[in-house]
């Protein structure tokens, strides 16, 4: 990491669920709580936890220089709502193959 840039990554205890257009996207009561200096929490979920049948995989792709190449899906009428590191930098090897979405409710 640079200087003044930190990453943690965490084991959440409490669960946290995502809808959208009124349904159900992901639920889990095992989210990986990911703080990175600058950002707001992000909550990466287990691909088990969500409904992956209601992402379309994008052609949009980001580089961040601490965490990788990120892919992006889609749901219904938003676009790149989530993403994820298939192959991230070994510092955060934890969140591989996990989903982030940009609205995450805590229960």
């Amino acid at each position: 990491m640079t200087k003044g840039h930190r990453i943690t990554i965490e084991e959440g205890t409490d669960p946290v669920r995502v809808t959208h257009q009124g349904q159900v996207v992901a639920e889990s009561s095992r989210p990986l709580l990911l703080r990175e200096t600058g950002y707001p929490v992000r909550y990466y979920l287990p691909p088990e936890d969500v409904r992956t049948d209601l992402l379309t995989p994008s052609e949009t792709h980001t580089y961040c220089p601490f965490k990788g190449t990120a892919s992006y899906w889609s749901l219904p009428e938003a676009a790149d709502a989530v993403w994820g590191y298939p192959d991230p930098k070994p510092e955060v090897a934890q969140i591989k193959n996990h989903f982030c979405f940009y609205e995450v409710d805590a229960l």
